[in-house]
């Protein structure tokens, strides 16, 4: 068993930039760290191994600020804690987002929108339609927002039915990728909308 004193001497060379010392260190505590987010995390296998890495990746950036008498498995763990946590949001927000993007066009006409939050949210992915090129914000708001099939659309446009398809992809991914770069800002209102969904 390696003695505290030797982590924290491998911490102090972390400090000064020592990737030997940082590999070290990983070959000491990755599996610590793995075992405690795979509890942590019910068991999940790809969020474990993945935090684990992005963990360490981060542990490498910021060496310098490093306390070397620090508890390093506790500074570890609270690093994946909040990066699990941070996963967590980008998955809820995309489940959110594919969710509403599914009910949207079937339901919108029955919808009385008495939710602040879903007027919000549906606000947002308007602002963001006029983002996109305007044949691809055309077929977007004739599927989602009108409720047309993609066969029907591509008879209004002129245009195949791959076309059609292809550039709601298109339009979905962009979208999606936008929500993601602002989970912060969303995840309150995307989360209400969840709740009064599942009510």
């Amino acid at each position: 068993m390696i003695e505290n004193d030797e982590i924290n001497r491998l911490l102090q060379s972390l400090t000064e930039g020592s990737f030997p010392a940082f590999e070290k260190l990983y070959n000491l505590y990755s599996g610590k760290l793995y075992n405690f987010m795979m509890r942590i995390s019910s068991g999940n296998q790809y969020m474990a191994e993945e935090v684990v890495q992005q963990t360490f990746i981060r542990v490498w950036e910021v060496r310098e600020r490093i306390d070397p008498t620090e508890n390093f498995i506790s500074y570890l763990c609270t690093i994946a804690r909040n990066m699990s946590m941070n996963m967590y949001q980008h998955q809820t927000v995309e489940y959110i987002y594919t969710e509403y993007l599914l009910k949207s066009s079937s339901d919108r006409d029955q919808q009385t929108e008495e939710s602040t939050d879903l007027r919000f949210l549906n606000d947002y992915i308007d602002s963001l339609a006029e983002e996109l090129p305007p044949s691809r914000k055309k077929i977007f708001l004739l599927s989602k927002r009108q409720g047309y099939t993609n066969k029907e659309i591509a008879g209004m446009l002129g245009i195949s039915e791959s076309t059609v398809a292809t550039q709601l992809s298109l339009a979905v991914k962009f979208m999606r990728e936008q929500f993601i770069k602002h989970y912060d800002k969303l995840i309150l209102i995307l989360w209400a909308f969840f709740v009064n969904e599942m009510q």
